[in-house]
């Protein structure tokens, strides 16, 4: 999937993957994609809840080798 810009998180325990993915978000531009790395199992449930309170759009979401990787597009 393309992205605009990459967001690596691995590491970080909630909130810090949220609070970067807000931030990373601020940076971009109506419909542009921000792709997020993240070890933390809680982010999965994290980002369904932030796209949702937000309005951003997770487009997709993916796990391997316990890293999970998440496209939001910017609203």
């Amino acid at each position: 999937m393309n992205f605009d810009k990459e967001l690596d998180a691995r590491g970080l325990n909630c909130p810090l993957p949220i609070l970067r993915t807000k931030k990373g978000l601020a940076e971009l531009t109506s419909g542009q994609v921000l792709k997020v790395i993240a070890t933390d199992p809680g982010s999965v449930k994290d980002m369904q809840a932030f796209a949702k309170q937000t309005g951003n759009e997770l487009v997709s979401s993916a796990e391997a080798g316990g890293e999970f990787t998440f496209f939001m597009k910017k609203k």
